[in-house]
């Protein structure tokens, strides 16, 4: 089983295409998310988060994507998002919407920017929690 721990070592696995095509979502993802969001190795691939979880960046190279090529490019919380342009595919899971890119071409900064900004938002938003109902006694 593979355990990835830093960027050089997951960018040493990867063929060219995929490298270039994680490096530069890497760089847009980076570049335009405030401060206090950060970058970790996650599920051996770049996942980023501010108070939870924001995109992950998963190469078909490495296992777990349910990709057969390319790199797949994940909302955490897409499933919340206003996407406006319809950029982002819906798939099976019902909480993580994404792109699929084979090349870095495919890449419309303009879509991902939007979409970043509003996961921000999202991210940024009060959470909202039920209050239990108390049992009592009497």
């Amino acid at each position: 089983m593979i355990k990835i721990q830093s960027l050089s070592q997951l960018y040493e696995m990867l063929p060219e295409d995929e490298r270039i095509i994680v490096d530069v979502l890497r760089q847009l993802v980076s570049v335009n998310l405030p401060k206090h969001c950060k970058e970790k190795i996650s599920f051996n691939v770049p996942y980023f988060y501010g108070n939870k979880g924001i995109c992950i960046i998963w190469p078909a190279t490495i296992p777990g994507s349910g990709i057969k090529s390319g790199v797949f490019f994940g909302f955490w919380y897409g499933n919340k998002l206003i996407d406006e342009d319809n950029y982002l595919n819906h798939g099976t899971n019902k909480q993580i919407f994404y792109k699929i890119y084979q090349s870095v071409d495919e890449i419309d900064q303009e879509a991902i920017l939007k979409l970043l900004k509003e996961s921000v938002r999202i991210d940024e938003a009060p959470r909202q929690t039920k209050k239990m109902k108390r049992w009592s006694d009497d």
